[in-house]
């Protein structure tokens, strides 16, 4: 998948001939820009024409600054900090696990600490006349990069999922498939040697497909560009005037963002309490997830990702949960059982899990009508370094057989239920799944590892059955798959941040590999001391009651019973819906791009039809805050939207830190706000009167 020695010294002599011309037509195009917006008289129209006079493309702010070789952007005191910050963040991740079972994105985080803590640290040697080599934004990235690297093996490891529902606490709460082969209880030598064994390989999967995501497809990945816009913000030379004010407009909207994140906290004392429990549009429209959730995260990724995504996202939920799953309420009793609660499998939740896993792929580039115009200098100057340090093919699919098969011989010693044969399908699949998650994450920024590693518990599961362990081997093959498609997604998403940073793919690489190996030890260790420390771990209404662990033992137990015990219909919807998915792509791809932008994604669609609509509304706000922005003053929004949006993304993410730090001291918010119907607010008033 790699472009060959000679193309890529051909394109890399063009880039070089083509800088100045680009920086002319760039400045050319901003003249035109002036020309057509000019009002005279007015002087706050004055004050943005300057403004967008002085705008520089990034690369330009930094055509002074010397980009180190990739060998000097892998400093001990990278790895160092990435070590203590990766300690740091496996335990609030592991705690998040444990409890919510929701985990945010910590790239943002990962890239200011890494920032703080080494900028401290070269100031005092500087001080001392002790600095032998200068902090740079390539070097803050492969902070970023390894951090985040260690601490999502606490996530991909199953932890808080698949690993800890086989362990005899979670297989106690189940009334079926609890007897010894379909138990193994956690042990810090197999899981430390199972993590070892499959969390490298998806770091191979999708490594020859790095320059179709990040430069042909030019896909998003929101947080990866976010976190390279305050990393660039961070290193800034000085005397860029724009850039100060983009800065200046960053921190504005990162420290609004931080403090409604710490308000809002005040009120989320329980379950279902705060604004992210608002009803916007009614009780009845809050129970089918369509409301806002005022989170300035997905505001943010909303006015950095482009319309029809955004667009697709809400198409995809009223489809969804405005049409499909009201309807196929109305047919229970009929088609599943009507005493099943909501989360079975049997039920509802089927149609919504069946769906997701069926969801097929677009592999046209969205952004196709840029290819019509020349690139920009920061374009050129980032594909020029994202080029240069070429990782070989042959090292990606050499790497990816041999750990392949040192895994299909290993696997089986572990988990006597997994056999070799069933390893050897998944990694025959496990490519093509990655690549799908790493596409899907760079549209909306979300990863939906966790969706096909359920795929993984359906499908070994049944073929092992129920007399063969299967509910162990499912969870099992859950978590190679996890751990696969995974850290593909995260790979891209540190990739995207390199290509903007000027931080070489080979440094990222080797920055990646140290993180996860860091992870595969960190993250057993931290969870054994969870684990030895309280007693209750995993038990309802406990401290750590680690809800995800059951619903994935539950998934493996249907699993072994084969696509015949889900609910009626659901398997002729899946196919329906996977051939309209490939229509649709189809359409998309032969119809002039002037129509084409206007069809929806089925990837972005997909998503909100197992996730609920709150996010798509936020998004689409995004959206139309930066549509308005535009249609107001398109110079000032082209300058300052990425920063705005940054902002929003990086303090709501920063936040997450205090805000887990408080809950593992135990502090918990003072009050609950919680929005009942009128109903119920009558029932409240009358027992509390009693």
């Amino acid at each position: 998948m790699e472009t060959t020695r000679d193309d890529n010294t051909t394109e890399n002599d063009n880039i070089e001939n083509g800088h100045k011309d680009g920086a002319v037509a760039g400045h050319e195009a901003e003249e035109q820009t002036l020309h057509r917006r000019k009002v005279k008289g007015d002087s706050k129209d004055h004050e943005v024409e300057e403004e967008v006079k002085e705008v520089q493309s990034i690369e330009m702010i930094f055509k002074d600054t010397k980009v180190p070789s990739w060998q000097s952007q892998l400093t001990v005191r990278a790895f160092v900090v990435s070590f203590v910050l990766g300690i740091l963040f496996t335990f609030i991740v592991m705690k998040l696990n444990l409890t919510s079972g929701i985990i945010p994105s910590l790239n943002v985080s990962a890239g200011l600490l890494g920032f703080f803590f080494v900028k401290t640290w070269t100031k005092f040697l500087d001080k001392s006349g002790l600095l032998k080599q200068p902090f740079t934004r390539q070097e803050n990235t492969v902070i970023q990069t390894c951090v985040v690297a260690t601490s999502g093996i606490a996530f991909s490891g199953g932890f808080g999922s698949y690993l800890f529902g086989m362990s005899k606490v979670i297989a106690d709460q189940s009334t079926t498939a609890n007897d010894s082969q379909d138990i193994k209880d956690p042990s810090l030598s197999w899981i430390i040697g199972f993590l070892f064994i499959v969390s490298f390989l998806g770091l191979f999967s999708v490594l020859p497909l790095r320059k179709i995501m990040v430069i042909d497809y030019k896909l998003i990945y929101p947080s990866g560009t976010a976190t390279a816009h305050l990393i660039n913000s961070f290193h800034t030379p000085q005397g860029a005037k724009l850039a100060k004010k983009q800065v200046k407009a960053l921190g504005k909207f990162f420290s609004f963002s931080f403090l409604w994140g710490f308000f809002q906290w005040f009120f989320t004392s329980g379950d279902g309490c705060g604004f992210a429990s608002f009803p916007t549009f009614g009780l009845k429209a809050y129970e089918n997830r369509f409301y806002f959730d005022f989170s300035a995260t997905y505001v943010g990724v909303g006015m950095i990702c482009p319309y029809i995504i955004n667009i697709s996202l809400l198409v995809g939920s009223i489809l969804s949960w405005g049409i499909m799953w009201p309807l196929i309420e109305n047919r229970k009793g009929d088609w599943y059982d009507k005493d099943l609660s909501p989360s079975s499998l049997h039920g509802i939740q089927g149609y919504r899990v069946i769906y997701t896993r069926k969801e097929t792929m677009h592999f046209r580039n969205i952004l196709s009508s840029a290819e019509a115009k020349a690139a920009s200098f920061d374009d050129q100057c980032r594909t020029e370094m994202f080029l240069k340090d070429q990782i070989p093919s042959w090292l990606a699919v050499s790497g990816y057989v041999i750990i392949a098969a040192i895994s299909t011989a290993v696997l089986p010693q572990i988990f006597k239920q997994l056999e070799w044969y069933y390893v050897i399908v998944i990694y025959i699949f496990a490519p093509a799944l990655a690549f799908c998650n790493a596409y899907g994450c760079g549209l909306t920024d979300w990863s939906l590892a966790s969706t096909y590693g359920k795929l993984a518990i359906f499908t070994i599961g049944a073929w092992a059955g129920k007399d063969n362990g299967g509910v162990l081997a499912g969870l099992a093959a859950c978590g190679v798959m996890m751990n696969i498609v995974a850290t593909a997604s995260d790979l891209m998403q540190d990739f995207k941040t390199g290509y903007m940073t000027l931080a070489s793919p080979r440094s990222m690489f080797v920055s990646q590999i140290i993180g996860t190996a860091m992870g595969c030890v960190i993250s057993p260790c931290v969870f054994w001391l969870f684990y030895k420390a309280f007693d209750d771990l995993g038990l309802p209404g406990s401290e750590y009651p680690a809800p995800f662990a059951l619903v994935y033992r539950n998934m493996a137990i249907l699993g072994v019973e084969g696509f015949s015990s889900l609910p009626k219909n659901c398997l002729t919807l899946c196919y329906v819906f996977f051939a309209g998915a490939i229509i649709i792509n189809m359409i998309k791809d032969i119809t002039p791009n002037k129509y084409a932008k206007y069809i929806p994604l089925p990837m972005a669609m997909a998503i909100p039809f197992y996730l609920g609509s709150y996010f798509a509304i936020d998004m689409c706000v995004g959206s139309l805050i930066l549509f308005v922005w535009e249609k107001i003053n398109k110079a000032k929004a082209d300058a300052f939207g990425p920063a705005v949006a940054s902002g929003l993304i990086c303090g709501d993410g920063i936040w997450t830190l205090p805000s887990s730090i408080l809950a593992l001291a135990g502090v918990k918010p003072p009050i609950c706000m919680k929005f009942l119907s009128k109903s119920t607010n009558n029932k409240v008033d009358v027992f509390l009167a009693s």
